[in-house]
């Protein structure tokens, strides 16, 4: 972990102010229409890059009420033990979860990965996925539906969209 220090990282936290009195102008309209919203940035100190942002989903919930999900997303964190902002050196990656009725399809952004950069774990319900290339790492765990062997889940990538399908 690589701490972010003070000095002329306020340009970068101004412009998560800007972006979080965006989203909370825009989480009425996304209520309604049971949407999704993408919000993301990157600054640079020295030698460090920060990537953050977030993603929130309003939909229909399982009893039929209105469902909010937001999924922070990038390698900037709070530490739990000294509450600093650090910037981590693996980042965690956007990712979608669709049910389909015979297969689960899993969609990770993850900008300049491809397939054979990708390793794929699973345990019981729990899919974790690892990525690197270069400087690029990337991390996720994902709770599935239900339980899918590897070996019945197929993976293509495109200009660094994974997709992974799980077939009963």
């Amino acid at each position: 972990m690589t701490k972010k220090k003070g000095g002329g990282g306020e340009a970068g936290f101004g412009g998560v102010f800007k972006g979080l009195a965006d989203l909370i102008e825009k989480l009425g309209d996304l209520a309604d229409k049971g949407e999704q919203l993408k919000k993301s940035g990157e600054f640079q100190h020295k030698d460090v890059k920060g990537v953050y942002g977030f993603s929130v989903k309003v939909g229909l919930g399982d009893k039929g009420g209105k469902e909010v999900k937001v999924e922070p997303f990038g390698n900037v964190r709070r530490d739990e033990k000294s509450g600093e902002t650090v910037v981590q050196e693996i980042r965690e990656p956007v990712v979608d979860v669709f049910e389909e009725k015979d297969h689960t399809l899993v969609v990770a952004e993850m900008p300049g990965i491809s397939t054979k950069d990708v390793h794929l774990e699973v345990q019981d319900d729990l899919l974790t996925i690892n990525a690197e290339k270069k400087d690029k790492k990337y991390r996720k765990e994902i709770l599935l539906p239900r339980s899918y062997p590897r070996e019945k889940m197929k993976m293509s990538c495109n200009n660094g969209i994974l997709e992974i399908k799980c077939v009963m």
